[in-house]
């Protein structure tokens, strides 16, 4: 574990150093003054032609309508949002918050604001260059995007494209495997053991009833994926937002010195242990950013596959629902859980000049830090943990084959095959690690940094993709805004 550790660290200091992070937000700020601040100047008619349309009755804007083969672009966020509101939402922040101090929870807003212009420009580039299957089933994503866009131009960039496509897959297909499978298998299987509270380890029956729910689930493709998704997502979000703003109103006394104390850890100059002086602030940034590209997955290049699905053909309307996405998550569920977290840190006295001192993380701190400040806080996380770590599992099993798919031209035996072994490992995640996944500090964080890695892996050629075909995504953004529509006549 130690040798594999240090591997996986100097892994990740490439993927998520200087550099790569200087990528991540560049390429988001660069994308948002090319769509204009989309994501502040057409809040307003990203809101009333997303959730709004869910009130409408209608064809190509609406959410209710599906071609048949394809899901509604409701289903297809709910998809998406099905791995983005996960686990990040509570055990990512409260790690980013153990780690990287309250700052990091800035840094996790900041990525965010200019992720929307990210997370809307993937979107943007699937639907335009997704796949027709023979049945009418539309798939894509940035390997489609990537191959298809960047190789237009002929030539050495066909094979560049190619080769950058591969390599998106590869590395989405193996982290579907850990972070969007074994990871919160075990999340859930803790989850399960801590609601029961009666000594007995219930991980058998856990992992038994999980494999069986997800392969039910799965083996319906992703029409039945995004039905269960549309009633799921709504419902666990709902809940996690009602709970979360009950305990804060319960505090709000002591929410504006929260909200400050967040923002100036994130401007901290002072030293973190024996490191140099200044030294607080990168590592917040680093925490900060890495965990909410983890939660909201913009500039990641999975979410995009889900809506590449979607029955909608216009694709900045589609594009629209990615500004939605990443405000849901980061915004508003990111923030409740680290205000709560601060709120009970700063109450018990657990920080000293800004570093959290206790020995807790992830899912424990969050749900210890909820139990603190309001009665049943604790039970409320561990039922958040649990439904967001399923919903986590459906949204990244379909990544995962269209991964896969591609790496094989959809080869119908791998794309089974792939199913098999996806509920086998949901299993396996379920009775391996339920024992020390929340208590055992060491391989909580080491599940992240994997977890980092592989995110770290699969967001740069997706980036380089996104910066390449900028002027597409900035030419159907203009055509859209200007007439309406980002489709040809």
């Amino acid at each position: 574990m130690e040798f594999l550790g240090k591997i996986i660290g100097h892994i990740n200091n490439f993927a998520w150093g200087p550099p790569a992070l200087i990528l991540i937000v560049g390429t988001g700020i660069f994308l948002t003054f090319g769509v204009k601040f989309i994501q502040t100047g057409k809040f307003g008619h990203m809101w009333k032609n997303t959730i709004m349309t869910m009130f409408k009755k209608g064809e190509d804007g609406t959410a209710k309508k599906s071609d048949g083969t394809n899901v509604t672009p409701f289903q297809a966020v709910c998809t998406a949002m099905a791995s983005t509101v996960g686990v990040g939402n509570i055990a990512g922040v409260a790690g980013a918050i153990a780690l990287g101090g309250p700052g990091a929870v800035f840094w996790m807003w900041f990525s965010a604001f200019f992720g929307m212009a990210t997370k809307y420009s993937e979107i943007v580039l699937a639907v335009k260059y997704r796949q027709v299957s023979k049945d009418g089933t539309h798939y894509g994503g940035p390997m489609y995007y990537i191959e298809q866009g960047i190789g237009s131009k002929g030539g050495s960039w066909k094979g560049f494209a190619k080769v950058l496509a591969i390599i998106f897959a590869i590395f989405g297909g193996l982290a579907c495997f850990g972070i969007g499978n074994a990871t919160q298998a075990g999340e859930i299987s803790v989850a399960v053991n801590n609601l029961t509270g009666s000594g007995f380890d219930s991980s058998l029956i856990t992992g038994i009833v999980l494999a069986l729910l997800v392969g039910l689930v799965i083996i319906g493709g992703i029409k039945r994926i995004g039905l269960v998704t549309s009633y799921l997502v709504p419902f666990m979000a709902m809940f996690y937002i009602l709970c979360g703003l009950i305990i804060i109103l319960t505090n709000i006394t002591a929410v504006p010195t929260a909200f400050a104390f967040i923002v100036r850890e994130a401007f901290s100059f002072r030293a973190v242990g024996s490191g140099i002086f200044g030294y607080a602030i990168m590592v917040a940034m680093r925490r900060g950013i890495a965990r909410g590209v983890f939660s909201n997955e913009a500039g990641l290049g999975s979410a995009p596959i889900a809506h590449a699905a979607s029955s909608l053909k216009d694709p900045v309307k589609q594009g629209l629902w990615g500004v939605f996405e990443v405000f849901i998550d980061t915004i508003v569920l990111c923030t409740i859980t680290g205000l709560v977290i601060v709120l009970s840190i700063m109450a018990s006295g657990e920080f000293v000049n800004g570093e959290y001192i206790g020995t807790l993380r992830g899912g424990a701190l969050a749900a210890t830090s909820f139990g603190y400040i309001f009665t049943g806080g604790d039970f409320i996380v561990r039922i958040a943990l649990l439904l967001f770590a399923f919903s986590t599992i459906l949204g990244w099993s379909y990544y995962g084959e269209r991964c896969w798919g591609y790496l094989t031209n959809n080869n119908k035996a791998v794309n089974l095959g792939f199913r098999i072994v996806f509920v086998a490992l949901a299993f396996v995640g379920a009775i391996s690690t339920s024992t020390n996944i929340l208590h055992d500090n060491t391989a909580l964080e080491f599940a992240w940094e994997v977890a980092d890695t592989l995110n770290g892996l699969m967001m740069i050629p997706n980036l380089i993709g996104l910066l390449m075909l900028s002027g597409i995504i900035f030419t159907l953004t203009k055509k859209y805004f200007s007439t309406g529509s980002s489709l040809d006549a």
